[in-house]
């Protein structure tokens, strides 16, 4: 039986559905792909200035004197990725910061990652700059909905918006 609003087996939902729900509806609430991206661009700028290749009795090292400036970039990107989860009122910065690290990475760690690295660190920070946060109906903060007066413009014109 059900009632006007309430489902009628209330606790119905296994706990998987009951944990990706809840997820979704806090994944929304933040810049969770800018900061994704940004933790993945670390990866690469981080791994190839350590990495080496053996292709049978020939080693191929990768190894570069800038290995420490990739490890604080890269460092830097994962905490940078983490703040736009858990503190998404800090976009701003963590997106300008991360924009900056991935085109700085390009002369210091073997062209970003192999540009790898850079396109995600500039693609995760521009989408921490475009990210805004969403109220109760849905609708972006200092985006209108449609429902305003027409502008001034509009009015001088001798027109009252669109007709």
């Amino acid at each position: 039986m059900k009632s006007a609003g309430a489902p009628a087996h209330p606790h119905s939902d296994s706990g998987f559905t009951r944990a990706r729900r809840d997820f979704r509806a806090w994944r929304r609430t933040r810049p969770f792909w800018a900061g994704l991206l940004v933790l993945l661009a670390a990866a690469p700028i981080i791994y190839f200035p350590y990495f080496n290749l053996s292709l049978g009795a020939l080693s191929v090292a990768m190894s570069t004197t800038a290995g420490a400036g990739s490890l604080v970039i890269g460092l830097t990107l994962i905490v940078l990725g983490g703040l736009l989860w858990f503190q998404p009122i800090i976009r701003f910065f963590a997106g300008c910061v991360a924009v900056f690290l991935g085109v700085l990475s390009l002369p210091i760690s073997n062209f970003g990652g192999f540009f790898v690295g850079t396109l995600l660190a500039a693609t995760g920070g521009l989408l921490a700059l475009a990210w805004g946060p969403v109220d109760g109906d849905g609708h972006a903060e200092g985006i209108p909905d449609g429902t305003e007066e027409p502008s001034a413009a509009a009015i001088r014109a001798g027109g009252q918006g669109s007709e």
